[in-house]
């Protein structure tokens, strides 16, 4: 572990001055690669340094403890010692924790497609609740939402809405959400007063940069027509809404958000684009099945992941079995205790693939 982390701060290092170099302070594409594979280093190599120097302290203080000294001196080296051991251990833990492979995709942008699903309006309401929640998770980061494409029905709910999510780290919080989400109460609607079950479901999908995807224009079919609101009656009478079909995959996008064709295509494009990624990096995970089933966060999307209980104020995770009795706060976007919950159960299982 210590000869790849000595590597990673030679290279940071050369970074640093590779990135003060005039011929690369002019090329935009690798002062933009260089520039961004020194910041994916920064935490390793800060951590490394502090184990360095609590490193050097400790053998300072275990050497003091050879020399002559009263009692009170030695007792004040002995509790050094103790304290930079912990330090030690603790920085060894966490340099393990940095040096796990990353998510390639962790600090890109997402959109993230919220569907109802079982249970009618309920269903399409609590898809709402869903949207909400996230879009006020994203206010805590100062990400950036953005509406994409929403198919609303007469209750107040979606049938469908696709936003992005744009910021720093976006997916590799986000992505804990991919699953079917169960929602338990009452409906307004119900006179008898009994539980409902419903559910929506959530794809989380990384924003895909040209260079990933290789789209092809002629593969790509366009029909446009007229946008429709609810119930499908039209709402204009131009023909700005777009369909882009892309037929080597099969994969179709359609928005009629704006009212501007073009804008709805470039809407359209950006969606095409991470859900063609998506299946291809659905197709890769295929072929590690094994792998894949004991990842958290990248299981099938028909699984039921997280239970909200509106009678018990309680949400349930089941991936990780952790109930938390404040469900009212869970819903105004203060999701952090389960996603860090789930981080570290994936960071276990990576530290264990690497054992055995």
């Amino acid at each position: 572990m210590l000869e790849r982390l000595q590597t990673l701060e030679d290279r940071y290092n050369k970074l640093n001055e590779m990135l003060s170099d005039p011929e690369i302070i002019n090329d935009t594409s690798k002062l933009r690669e260089y520039s961004k594979e020194q910041s994916d280093l920064e935490d390793v190599v800060q951590a490394y340094a502090e184990y360095k120097d609590v490193t050097s302290q400790l053998k300072d203080a275990k050497a003091m403890q050879e020399e002559n000294m009263d009692d009170e001196m030695e007792e004040m080296v002995k509790s050094e010692i103790t304290d930079l051991t912990k330090s030690k251990e603790e920085l060894e833990e966490k340099l393990r924790v940095l040096l796990l492979p990353k998510d390639p995709n962790d600090d890109k942008n997402v959109f993230m497609e919220i569907r109802g699903a079982a249970g009618g309006d309920e269903a399409a309401l609590f898809a709402g609740d869903l949207y909400r929640m996230y879009s006020r998770f994203a206010e805590q980061y100062g990400w950036k939402t953005e509406v994409m494409e929403a198919s609303s029905t007469g209750v107040g709910g979606y049938k469908e809405i696709v936003i992005m999510v744009s910021g720093t780290g976006a997916y590799s919080k986000l992505k804990y959400e991919n699953g079917a989400h169960r929602v338990q109460r009452v409906p307004e609607t119900e006179s008898g007063g009994r539980i409902h079950t419903s559910t929506a479901t959530v794809a989380v999908l990384p924003e895909a940069e040209d260079v990933e995807v290789d789209i092809h224009e002629k593969d790509i079919r366009v029909d446009t027509f007229a946008s429709s609101g609810p119930g499908g009656q039209s709402v204009n009478t131009t023909m700005s809404a777009v369909r882009l079909t892309h037929d080597p995959t099969g994969v179709v996008v359609s928005i009629q958000d704006e009212k501007s064709q073009i804008k709805n295509k470039e809407k359209a494009m950006k969606i095409l684009r991470a859900r063609i990624y998506d299946m291809y990096q659905q197709e890769a995970q295929d072929e590690y099945d094994e792998t894949r089933k004991s990842a958290v966060g990248t299981g099938d999307r028909s699984e039921r992941i997280r239970t909200y209980n509106f009678p018990q104020n309680r949400v349930t995770d089941h991936r990780i079995g952790l109930t938390i009795q404040r469900l009212d706060q869970i819903l105004q976007g203060k999701l952090n205790e389960f996603v860090d919950a789930l981080l570290l159960e994936e960071q276990t299982k990576k530290m264990e693939q690497i054992g055995e």
